[in-house]
């Protein structure tokens, strides 16, 4: 291979990975995805933020320790330097190693800690649903103080059906959870059955499903479109087609999705919880 061939080809794979990570696609995966998802939530960009600034700081370090490493070979091997130093103490050094690391976990643990208050603490929701994991598909429940008053089941589509609709494979459901843009939503979480995982990567979402008990967790987006996610705690053999499929559209849309549900899921009453919190 010549030089110029290497180069070409060099440019091309890092060109395919760099359009791969600029154009990931928002609300599920892409071919050659080198990056998360595209974020659109506040605590996804948040999350997004940390993560990388912290991949920075441990390739920074990798990269100093390598140095280190090959100063040490190269220049205090055997033949380089026949007579070691017998130091044994070095005060500006034992202070330098003790309090730069620390400095750089204060450094990680201070966004780390906000961005886990932002999790925790849910703010007053506009919207309130339910997420109930079953083995190997969801279950959402609209309240009906809310004008909602009915549930429904949510199964992953084969793939042949995905393709006739024109949604991506392992992730296109029956019933997507239909939510308003720009509204605060949280999402009250339970397992039926075994422990299963409500998240959408989009979102920044992630919550154990957990039979008998209630967690919560809450995403609040202006985007309007479909956002994909999955059950990400391994839940038995069909583990992999339990997808989660959320629509966001206007509230104009919404209300009028509302209707049509209400007639459509009639006869499925959202059913009262009576479950420990997770508050």
């Amino acid at each position: 291979m010549t030089r110029w061939t290497f180069g070409a080809t060099l440019a091309v794979l890092l060109s395919a990975c760099f359009a791969g990570a600029a154009l990931a696609g928002t609300g599920q995966p892409s071919p050659w995805q080198m990056n998360m998802q595209t974020p659109v939530t506040e605590m996804a960009q948040f999350l997004g933020t940390l993560h990388d600034s912290v991949n920075i700081v441990i390739a920074l370090i990798s990269a100093f320790v390598l140095l280190l490493l090959v100063i040490v070979i190269f220049r205090f091997n055997e033949k380089a330097n026949p007579v070691p130093s017998k130091t044994t103490h070095h005060t500006g050094l034992e202070i330098a190693w003790t309090l730069i690391p620390a400095l750089i976990l204060v450094g990680i643990a201070i966004p780390s800690f906000r961005l886990l208050t932002m999790q925790i603490q849910l703010p007053k929701a506009d919207i309130t649903v339910k997420a109930v994991a079953h083995q190997w598909y969801w279950s959402y429940e609209y309240p009906e103080d809310q004008g909602g008053g009915f549930a429904f089941d949510s199964y992953m589509l084969p793939p042949e059906e995905a393709a006739k609709v024109n949604q991506p494979a392992l992730l296109a459901v029956d019933n997507e959870l239909v939510l308003p843009a720009g509204k605060t939503i949280v999402v009250q979480v339970v397992g039926a059955d075994v422990i299963h995982n409500f998240a959408i990567p989009s979102f920044g979402v992630r919550m154990d499903a957990v039979p008998g008990r209630l967690n919560q967790t809450w995403f609040k987006t202006d985007r309007e479109g479909m956002y994909y996610g999955q059950c990400s705690r391994l839940c038995g053999a069909n583990h992999a087609y339990m997808p989660i499929a959320v629509r966001i559209v206007s509230a104009d849309k919404y209300a009028a999705w509302l209707t049509e549900a209400k007639k459509k899921f009639a006869s499925n009453e959202a059913k009262p919880v009576a479950l420990a919190a997770n508050e």
